[in-house]
Order: C-alpha cells, then structure tokens, then sequence
C-alpha cells in the first residue's frame, strides 16, 4: 500500500530524526518505506542543495532559491518519488513542497499563487497524503541547531524575523488544510514525539486500508 508523507517544520524541530525513527519502525511493522529528503533526493538534487546551502552564495535571490528548490523537487518527484509510490511504497520525504510555500513564500515574500503554480508544474500536481508538521519556536529551533554541531549552512544564518515568518507560514497551512496535516509539539524529549508521530500515521494506513477493502 503506497502512501506519501511529508515531514515539515522549522530548522532545529527535530524532523529529521523523526523521520528517520518512523521509517525503522514502518520497517519493522513489513511496510516498504522510503526516506528522502529535500533538497536532494536525487544525484542531481544533491548537486543543487549544495548550491542552495553553500555559505558563500549570500548574493542568491529569492527568486533564484526558489527556482532551484523546484528544479530539485522537479527531479526528486520524477526520479524518485513517483515510481516509488507506483511500487507500493511509503515514500517518507524530509521537506517538500509546503517548504517553499513557507520559506520561500511566507519567508521571502514571493506571491503565494505564484509559488503555488511553480511548484504545481514542478511535481506534477503530487500532493502528499499526510504531513507532519514539528512545531518549535524559532528562537529554539536555532538554538538546537547550533548545539548539534551540524553545519551552519545559508538559511540558518538568516535573521531570526526570517524564521519567524516561516514559523507563521507553516501554521497558517496547518489551519488551512488540517486534514492533511497534523501538528506535533516538538518541545518534548524524542521518544514522546515519536510516540505522537506513529499514532498519526497509524491512524492514516488504517484508514487508508480500510479504504483499500471496501
């Protein structure tokens, strides 16, 4: 049984490793699932997030960034995504279109129909099943990620206003659509998170199977 979830969030809320723990545990429960990420995905998106994460490139434009997140998503939907999914399996993506609603859009400032259309074209109007959004101030999200030791790539190093902005795109999208999308508070330690994640996506493939039945 396919299905396309997608992890959202702002930087520091943990997502990747959640997304990383709800795979093993798929895994575990014989479901075929699939992490990926963007940017990335594919060889040639991880030749573009290099680019679009590069410290030196402070002179990229809005518009510039977020072609280049489409043109990734263009080439992870079409490599990857899709012919995973017509495999019957759970595609789990760390990031996907909704970031650059929220990054690009609410962040930047870029016309939200205009990111909305791009992005339509670039994945072929693939919408995710299920979208976990991991909610963390964004004062904290940076906090955590200086703490990681992680590289501090160009996006973590815009102004803390920035963050914010994204912050408040994601939760206007939650509030928009919250069928797709469930809000999960990623101020607790790992392990409750990812109990709150498994319970959401539990609930999705039993509906999904019951569908499946009828």
């Amino acid at each position: 049984m396919s299905i396309f979830i997608t992890l959202e969030g702002p930087d520091g809320s943990g997502k990747t490793t959640q997304g990383r723990l709800l795979v093993e545990w798929l895994r575990e429960q014989g479901h075929g699932a699939l992490l990926t990420r963007e940017p990335g995905g594919s060889d040639i998106g991880e030749q573009i997030r290099k680019v679009l994460h590069a410290s030196a490139n402070t002179a990229m434009t809005a518009r510039t960034e977020f072609l280049l997140y489409s043109a990734s998503r263009a080439q992870h939907v079409s490599q990857l995504i899709l012919p995973s999914l017509a495999a019957g399996k759970v595609v789990v993506s760390d990031r996907y279109a909704d970031s650059s609603v929220a990054y690009q859009g609410y962040g930047r400032g870029l016309d939200l129909e205009t990111v909305q259309a791009v992005t339509a074209f670039a994945t072929t109007g693939l919408r995710p099943d299920l979208t976990l959004y991991f909610d963390v101030a964004a004062g904290e999200g940076l906090q955590r990620r200086l703490l990681s030791g992680d590289v501090w790539n160009r996006m973590d190093a815009e102004a803390l206003a920035f963050h914010r902005r994204v912050r408040n795109g994601y939760l206007e999208l939650v509030k928009a659509d919250p069928e797709r999308w469930a809000l999960i508070d990623a101020n607790r330690p790992i392990d409750e998170v990812q109990r709150d994640v498994r319970d959401v996506v539990s609930v999705r493939l039993e509906a999904d199977r019951q569908q499946a039945d009828r």
